[in-house]
Parts: structure tokens; sequence; C-alpha cells
């Protein structure tokens, strides 16, 4: 049997593969891998700017003093927006892949950046109203959408048995430009310069990824939005029990990466420059791991490493509560990196399940060979941008949980027993549907084939 080709042709206004076969390991080795790989590169970066730009208000409200006339639950609900909007977008982020191609919406969607940095440039001064930073902020949202469409482009890119690696490798480089963002704040914060030196650093680097997208990326043809496999994903229990799961590691590690600087700031008396100094370091490891996370899934089953991430982040958090009673900024500090390395772990090994386990669906149903791996391509093709948009909406419930917390008894001691109760449920769930043996299975009245769907599901 003769390989696909992978022809690239110009089409709709740029380039299209005619034929793209992953699953094929002939094809793979002499053409796909090397393509894959290149889209991969340019995807990373222009979803590393995107985050940038999303969480770029966790380092703008270190600049804001006394003299912007804002209280610390103004701060909060600021950052709170930009997270609520960088969830919503998620969801038509992901179908514009299929509709406009992955390499002309990453060009759309890195140039669409230039709008709320270049807004934050005009008005961030003194006197500027509580309400017109918070439409700066909320415009900034439109840099999670990236995220959303970059990992539908790349899931379409990779073989099955690579896609922990790459969908990890993808997801933590562009979750680096959260740290990224806040070293390049701590500089300028340090160098005593305003906050329009940052945003004029990233005017030009967005260009730079749009017409880089635009010089190397590709176009597969046979991407297309599935309507039916949308509705279907949408009706699976699966999709939503993920995003529950993703709103515990990804939510966090959103929330969180809003939110640590402003804490410090809040709870612990640190000047803008001394929280500088720490922030970035935990969404950095967060980053940085998590495509560890994608390997330890594809190795010892994403379900397996979920679950146990998961009594980890119950431990980090629980000594989070301890030093926030006790005022050990310490302590605090050092759960708290832990707490990110954590959630970044957790990124990795929960979004290695989704198509885990829409191919254990397949298995399930009895399709093999191509009819199996496009059916798991679909479906967690679709299911996919509802599970990030749901995960990024527990950013949003992180950030308003500190906001009340610091109204309510004035540290953040309170949204952390929440937060603690929350994890323990999430172990819950993983144990419960992934893990757990079925009784059913143990039952003479139900045969093997019967039982399969349930049982497959702890090899994800």
């Amino acid at each position: 049997m003769t390989a696909p080709s992978s022809s690239i042709a110009p089409r709709k206004g740029g380039r299209w593969i005619e034929q793209w076969d992953p699953e094929d390991e002939t094809f793979w080795k002499e053409t796909g891998e090397k393509v894959a790989r290149r889209n991969l590169f340019f995807s990373v970066l222009s979803e590393h700017i995107g985050f940038s730009i999303w969480t770029l208000w966790s380092v703008m409200v270190l600049f804001m003093g006394p003299e912007y006339g804002l209280t610390p639950a103004d701060k909060f609900f600021i950052i709170s927006m930009a997270t609520l909007v960088g969830a919503v977008v998620r969801v038509p982020y992901t179908f514009a892949v299929a509709r406009f191609g992955g390499r002309n919406w990453t060009i759309v969607s890195a140039s669409m950046l230039l709008l709320p940095t270049i807004a934050a440039f005009i008005v961030m001064e003194p006197g500027t109203s509580f309400g017109t930073f918070l439409v700066c902020a909320m415009l900034a949202g439109v840099g999670g959408g990236n995220f959303a469409s970059s990992m539908t482009n790349i899931n379409s890119f990779f073989p099955l048995r690579k896609k922990g690696w790459a969908l990890g490798l993808n997801a933590g480089g562009g979750n680096i430009g959260v740290p990224v963002v806040q070293l390049v704040g701590l500089a300028v914060i340090g160098a005593s310069a305003g906050p329009r030196v940052l945003l004029g650093i990233y005017i030009p680097l967005i260009v730079v990824a749009a017409v880089l997208g635009a010089l190397y990326m590709d176009n597969i043809t046979s991407v297309k939005n599935d309507t039916g496999a949308a509705k279907e994903a949408v009706k699976d229990p699966h999709t939503w029990i993920m995003s529950f799961l993703y709103i515990g590691t990804f939510g966090s590690f959103i929330g969180y990466s809003f939110a640590f600087g402003l804490v410090l700031q809040t709870q612990f008396g640190r000047t803008p420059l001394e929280s500088a100094y720490v922030t970035f370091i935990g969404p950095l490891l967060g980053s940085l791991i998590r495509p560890v996370g994608g390997w330890l899934a594809d190795k010892y089953g994403g379900a397996k490493i979920t679950l146990w991430n998961f009594v980890g982040m119950g431990a980090a958090t629980a000594v989070i509560v301890v030093a926030s009673m006790e005022e050990s900024l310490a302590l605090f500090t050092t759960a708290f990196i832990v707490l990110f390395v954590l959630s970044g772990l957790g990124n990795g090994s929960t979004y290695k399940m989704i198509p885990g386990i829409f191919q254990a669906k397949a298995t399930a149903l009895e399709l093999t060979g191509e009819e199996a791996a496009s059916y798991g391509r679909r479906l967690s093709g679709a299911s996919m941008g509802l599970i990030g948009a749901v995960g990024a909406l527990g950013g949003l419930g992180i950030n308003l949980a500190f906001r009340q917390s610091f109204l309510s008894v004035g540290s953040g001691t309170g949204a952390f027993v929440g937060f603690l109760a929350f994890y323990a449920v999430c172990f819950g769930v993983t144990w419960a549907v992934y893990l757990r043996r079925p009784a059913a299975a143990e039952s003479p009245t139900v045969t093997a084939s019967e039982a399969k769907p349930q049982l497959s599901y702890a090899e994800v």
C-alpha cells in the first residue's frame, strides 16, 4: 500500500495539505513527522504570546499603586474578567481552525493580540477609570482563545501514540508565556520603567508571530467542522467529566497565575518588585513540567497520573492553609510553587486522557484500524475546545474566590480551604469513573463485551 503524500497546494489564500494520514507509519516517517514538528514549533510561538497577553493584567495590577485609586477587590475583579473572556472565546476558536485552516487562523488570532496590547498602552496611567481598565482586561482575554485553536490544530497533525507528548509540548510552550510576561514585568519594574515599556516590547513580537505563522505553517484540507461530532461530544458525559477535572488542573494553573502576585501584595504586604521576584517561578515550573505530565500519561496512563496528582495538589493546598494561618511567607511561597508544578503536571495528564477516552470508546464499539482512529480524532477534537473553555473558567472561580475571601476575612485562607475540598472531589471522580473496577464486570450475568466499554477506560 502506497503511503499518502503530503502535497501542499495554494488554496483559499494559504498553504493547504491535501492528504494527511499520521497513523500510517511509513507516511509519518517519510513526510508527516517533519511537517508536524514544523507546525508545532510555530503554533507554540503564537500560543506562547497569546498566553502572555491573556495574563498581561496579572503584571499590570502590580504597577497600580494607590495613585490609581483601586482596591484589592477591584484588581481581583479586573483579572477575573480577563480570565472569563479567555475561557469563553475558546469555544469559537476551536471551530475556527476547521473553518479557516490552522495556519490561516493562527495568523488572524495572533494579529488580534495587537488590539488589547495597544489599548492598554494608550490608557495605562493614573486617572483612568476602573471601567476602562476592565474593558482593556476583557480585550486581553482573546489571548486565552489561542490555546484552544492551537491544541485543536496540533491534535490533527500527530498520531495517537504521539499526542500526549505533542499536546503537552504545545500547551507547555504556550503556558510559558505566563512566566515570561511576568519576568519581563520584573525587569521593567526593576528598571523603574513604566508599564508602557512592557507593552511596547510585546507589540512587535505579536507582528513577528503572525508573519512567521504565515510563512511556515500549513492548513489541512481534511480537517472540517463536524457538526455531528460536536453534538455527540456535547452529549457524551466524558466531555463534561473531563471538563470538571480540567478545572482542577488548568483552572488552578491559570487562576493562580493571575492571582499569585496580587495575593503576595495584599496578604503579605510585598512591594511590586518583591512580588515580581517570585511570581514567575510557579508558572514557569508548571509550564515546563506539562510535557512531562503528557509523557508520564503516555507511559503509565493519564488516569493514574491524574489521580495521584490530585493527591499531591491537595497536600500542597493543606500546607498553604497552614502557612496562611501562621502568616509564614516562606512556607506559603514554597507550597504555592509546588502547587503550580503539580497543576502543570496534571494539565499534561488530563489532556492526554481525552484522545485516549474516545479511542477506548471506538474499541468498545468494535471499530478497528483507520475507522477507530478517525472516530477518536473526531470526538477528541470536538471535545477539546469545550473542555479547554470550561477548564479555564476554573481560573475565574479562583480569582472570584480570592476576591470574596479577602473581602470577608482579609486573607486568602478561606479560598484555599475551598480549593482543598474541590481537589478531594476531583480525586474521587477520577477514581470512580476511570480507575475503579466496575462491579458489573464481575457479575456472571454480564458478558465480557458488555463490560468492555467500562473496563477500557482504565487504560486512558
